[in-house]
């Protein structure tokens, strides 16, 4: 099983590149501060703080699926971050 270090650095490396991307965005298109990029950036810091809230949960039965649906929930919160942030490209 990897590491709860490794789970930790996946949110933040995951989550980071996605604000990162957004910037990216603003600074491209000339809308610096936009409101809709705001949002996904709001949405991405909440994303963080409710991951990182339940991998420091103590009290947990089966740490293994704990982590695991961690994982996923990181997968599909990232994924529609990333959708959210491709619509604005189009």
């Amino acid at each position: 099983m990897p590491s709860i270090r490794d789970l930790k650095k996946d949110v933040n490396f995951v989550l980071g590149d996605i604000i990162e991307a957004v910037y990216i965005w603003e600074a491209g298109s000339g809308n610096k501060e936009s409101e809709e990029g705001t949002v996904i950036i709001d949405e991405a810091i909440e994303v963080y703080d409710d991951l990182m809230d339940k991998i420091h949960q103590k009290n947990v039965e089966d740490a293994k699926s704990h982590f695991n649906s961690i994982r996923k929930e990181l997968e599909e919160k990232a994924t529609k971050l990333i959708d959210k942030l491709n619509s604005l490209e189009s």
